[in-house]
């Protein structure tokens, strides 16, 4: 999106409008990305897939280029969390940076301000209650059925992530990897 390509473009006007991006021109861009030279010893997805139509095409490419998934985490948050955290967020417009902040959990020094690199801070367009709440939704009705996807696999990981009951992202990293270490055993 930020190099404005004809698929980038696409790709922001859904987010735009707080919609998910069809899983066609999804697909596609992640194909694109997976077959660069950068990811040849793996790459972490996030967001993707989100439908199990994506999961099965992703199945597909992966198993044509001799590769597979490893682990699908399931992290979940209370809703009021997940819109407190979205909906507070910002962004900074430095495309070279682009650091996240939250208002409420982690603030910049100066408001409006980068602490990294100075520049201005900004809300994506979608980051609004109406769009992530109409997010959820979505997420509820063509994202959810992947965990039994997944755990069919054999690969479904579950985490929640939550203030109230004090794990964050920083201790759901630390369970994540003692899990993994103990399959390499």
């Amino acid at each position: 999106m930020a190099e404005k390509t004809e698929l980038g473009l696409k790709v922001q006007d859904y987010m735009n409008k707080g919609e998910l991006v069809p899983d066609e021109l999804t697909i596609k861009v992640i194909e694109e990305r997976l077959k660069e030279p950068d990811l040849k010893d793996g790459v972490i997805l996030d967001g993707f897939p989100r439908t199990e139509v994506q999961a099965q095409e992703l199945d597909e490419f992966l198993k044509e280029e001799n590769k597979k998934i490893d682990i699908v985490l399931d992290l979940t948050s209370p809703e009021d969390e997940i819109l407190d955290r979205i909906v507070n967020r910002r962004i900074c417009s430095n495309q070279e940076c682009k650091a996240v902040y939250n208002i409420k959990l982690n603030k910049p020094k100066v408001e409006g301000i980068c602490d990294k690199c100075g520049s201005k801070l900004y809300q994506r367009e979608d980051d609004t209650v109406e769009k992530v709440k109409n997010r959820i939704k979505i997420y509820e009705v063509q994202t959810k059925p992947l965990e039994d996807y997944y755990e069919k696999t054999g690969a479904l990981y579950r985490i929640t992530i939550s203030q109230k009951i004090n794990k964050m992202a920083k201790e759901a990293a630390e369970e994540v990897i003692e899990y993994l270490k103990k399959g390499e055993n």
